[in-house]
């Protein structure tokens, strides 16, 4: 019995001792940066599923994000990450999102990103940012026949902004302005608060410009924006607070295609030219 016993924790001693010298696989706990990009080409992604790249948007926010005629998502920011998903070989899943419940879908990891039109200024310490990719301003957008020229114009007025939004955080910096208006209404997305404009059902509607831009060209809405600008701000793409490593990914891939055209062939196919500025 003395041998069988002395035997058998030699052999134990044997197994652990050939596991310790065996190099250990890369990563650890689950979610550990493991990706390196290099060339375009990286090892494993830190990304919420495996294989996938989930990305959150307001899918009422054309052109960054939103239902194509045709039924399917579709939008600027929706191609950039296509192609951002396409290089690192992974999957796009696109989730549309409530755009008030954005932080809950990104903190519970639903998803990857936020990524639709997202504004950095103000947001700074909320989110790992990825460095701006577009300009934008925050206006007013009002019906062309309405008689309103300016911010004075717009005393007594009903206007409507969507919750949570960029426009929303300008106008908490304006009480001086917001205590003008006749009625100040926050709605779900801005589809249904420009439907109110065009009903006249509301007299003005705060929102990104190139939004607005995006509305009154390509789906001839009779509207007009203000020459007066509530502020200027920053697109980027948002991940949780802390994930530099999915952050670095994406960015290297962004600059890359800034450096070789396939950013400004997405942004002609939307705008008719370059607005991005990575690399500008």
């Amino acid at each position: 019995m003395g041998k069988r016993f002395l035997l058998l924790g030699l052999a134990l001693l044997l197994v652990f001792s050939m596991a310790a010298c065996t190099p250990s696989e890369p990563g650890g706990e689950a979610g550990e940066t493991q990706g390196e990009v290099s060339g375009g080409s990286i090892g494993e992604v830190p990304t919420a599923v495996e294989g996938s790249f989930i990305v959150g948007f307001d899918q009422n926010f054309p052109p960054m994000g939103f239902v194509g005629d045709d039924g399917e998502f579709t939008g600027f920011d929706l191609d950039l990450a296509a192609e951002v998903a396409n290089r690192l070989g992974l999957e796009l899943v696109l989730q549309p999102i409530a755009w008030d419940a954005k932080d809950m879908e990104l903190s519970s990891k639903n998803i990857d990103c936020i990524w639709n039109g997202f504004t950095i200024n103000g947001r700074e310490d909320d989110y790992t940012w990825t460095v701006p990719y577009m300009s934008n301003t925050q206006v007013f957008v009002v019906r062309a026949d309405s008689g309103i020229n300016s911010f004075a114009d717009l005393a007594g007025k009903t206007v409507v902004v969507q919750a949570d939004s960029s426009a929303e955080t300008a106008l908490v910096d304006r009480p001086d302005l917001v205590d003008t208006f006749g009625d100040y209404i926050k709605a779900a997305d801005y589809l249904g608060a420009l439907m109110d404009l065009e009903s006249g059902a509301v007299d003005a509607v705060a929102m990104d410009d190139t939004v607005a831009n995006y509305q009154m060209e390509s789906r001839e809405k009779d509207f007009v924006v203000l020459e007066e600008a509530l502020s200027p701000e920053d697109y980027g793409v948002g991940f949780l607070l802390g994930n530099e490593a999915l952050r670095d990914i994406v960015q290297a891939t962004l600059e890359e295609m800034a450096a070789d055209g396939k950013m400004a062939e997405i942004s002609h196919n939307w705008f008719g030219k370059d607005i991005t500025t990575i690399g500008k």
